[in-house]
């Protein structure tokens, strides 16, 4: 399937207006909600357009969740020396941009309902990973599975996401729990992944 550098100008554009139109579908109804009809209709396109870029309902799918997950890694970049201040950006981040995880919910329900959310091919991780382990070698981040470790961070960090926030549906977070809870998961994070004390 082409991408934007493979395009025209023109073209580029109907595929982004795709992208923009069926992130929100998506993220709202999921893949068997989502109907394709909507989304080439708020996009000013039509299903033969769609399907030549993305193949499928999946394959657009497909290619708006890899591209969230493409965004949490270069807007959110991990720094494992300080997993407590990753957690707290990425806490942020998802406040900024519920459609992120509620397509992560979406993927885990509809299409991966077991073990990776991706194919092993096309996991992101791997440099998080080795960074969590360098940390722990240093003595920076306390022993384990560098996999289980970063899960654990990620799980906080989604504490008080879109889908589960009070908030989400009537307004934004207000500003003084905004602060009370990003305080509150620096703290559990570091305390969480501190170093073992030495016996």
């Amino acid at each position: 399937m082409p991408d934007d550098q493979q395009l025209t100008a023109r073209g580029a554009a109907t595929r982004r207006r795709i992208i923009d139109v069926a992130t929100r579908e998506f993220a709202e109804h999921g893949l068997a909600g989502a109907r394709i009809e909507r989304v080439v209709a708020s996009a000013r396109t039509n299903k033969a357009q769609l399907y030549a870029y993305f193949g499928s309902k999946e394959g657009l799918f497909d290619a708006i969740f890899s591209g969230s997950l493409e965004r949490i890694v270069n807007v959110v970049p991990i720094d494992a020396t300080d997993l407590a201040d990753w957690a707290v950006r990425l806490y942020d981040e998802y406040l900024r941009r519920p459609d992120l995880i509620r397509l992560a919910t979406w993927a885990r329900l509809e299409r991966r309902p077991t073990g990776h959310l991706v194919e092993d091919a096309d996991r992101l991780d791997d440099g998080k990973l080795r960074a969590i382990a360098e940390a722990q070698a240093a003595g920076l981040v306390r022993a384990g599975d560098p996999f289980d470790l970063m899960a654990v961070v990620i799980a906080m960090s989604m504490a008080w996401s879109p889908v589960s926030n009070v908030y989400a549906a009537t307004a934004e977070e207000p500003a003084a729990a905004h602060d009370r809870r990003r305080a509150l998961l620096r703290d559990s994070v570091r305390r969480a992944v501190a170093p073992d004390p030495t016996p």
